[in-house]
């Protein structure tokens, strides 16, 4: 791989990887809790060799993971949302195609100050009909806070976002995240598919769509069908099978005593399992009031 090669201003492109879209509970702002609770002694070793992410997302824990601890070699990426894998892949397989097309699009985005919006929705009804990457990424840039939401029907029906200076083709980041992924398989299935590359020598970050921890908190659909809450019981029982295998996990998720102190419903699921609260903010609401500090949950078996 180019970043071993003895290339420094290649191995500086490969460290700057950052994800490439924004996402709904991305965990940027956690990364310096969850880089504290790694197994980093078992990393460090060689003894985990593999990672392991069932919701990845916008993929910011597997970037910093990836360019953080080189002893990891192989990454396995899911994902449900198959929008969003096609995109992951068209990075990793052809930047270069996907780069050509997004700069115009981002070119003919700003020459068209006055009839954004439009143009807007001229593209999101492309992307429904033929579900190109490029676009994917332009509408995730322009729409209303960075969502991804589609309707029952799977259109992605996000509202325009009306930003002055969107950064569309960040090409340097979008080169960098390509190189990164070329150590990944990246793959669209549930999250228990993942079974059979988990061994003892794997460590899986899993962040499922959160609980919602208010009644009009479940705002978005990220894929046709709802995560809900028999799926959250099913991740609590795929869970406890990861840790037979004897592999590593951790697992963030929202805390519902944010709003409701007698809801117990973690505690009761992960009993076996270590359980530790920390801040974050909550960035998405549709009143400003609504945003702020809360507590998350962050759960591993070791």
């Amino acid at each position: 791989m180019l970043w071993m090669t003895g290339m420094p201003l290649i191995a500086e492109k490969s460290l700057a990887a950052k994800p490439f879209l924004k996402w709904a509970g991305g965990k940027g702002q956690l990364i310096h809790e969850i880089d504290k609770r790694l197994p980093k002694d078992e990393i460090c070793s060689g003894r985990i060799d593999t990672y392991v992410e069932p919701f990845v997302g916008g993929g910011a824990i597997f970037f910093h993971i990836a360019c953080q601890y080189p002893e990891i070699k192989q990454f396995y990426l899911f994902d449900i949302n198959p929008d969003l894998v096609a995109c992951y892949n068209a990075i990793k397989r052809n930047i270069e195609a996907l780069i050509s097309e997004l700069k115009p699009l981002e070119a003919m985005f700003k020459r068209k100050r006055l009839t954004r919006k439009d143009f807007y929705y001229k593209i999101r009804k492309q992307f429904n009909g033929d579900r190109d990457p490029a676009k994917l990424i332009f509408l995730n840039k322009t729409c209303f806070n960075g969502l991804y939401r589609v309707n029952r029907s799977g259109h992605f029906n996000v509202p325009f976002g009306d930003y002055k200076n969107p950064k569309i083709c960040n090409e340097e980041n979008l080169r960098a995240v390509s190189e990164v992924l070329t150590r990944a398989d990246i793959i669209c299935a549930d999250f228990e598919q993942i079974e059979q590359y988990v061994d003892a020598n794997a460590f899986i970050y899993l962040d499922p769509p959160y609980r919602p921890i208010s009644p009009t908190a479940s705002f978005t659909s990220y894929s046709k069908n709802d995560f809900n809450e028999q799926d959250q019981l099913r991740l609590a029982k795929f869970c406890r099978r990861i840790r037979s295998k004897g592999a590593k996990f951790l697992l963030s998720n929202s805390d519902p005593k944010n709003e409701d102190p007698a809801d117990h419903f973690f505690e009761v699921q992960y009993k076996d399992f270590t359980i530790e609260t920390v801040g974050a903010t909550r960035q998405i609401n549709c009143k400003p009031s609504g945003r702020g500090q809360i507590n998350e949950l962050l759960i591993t078996n070791y």
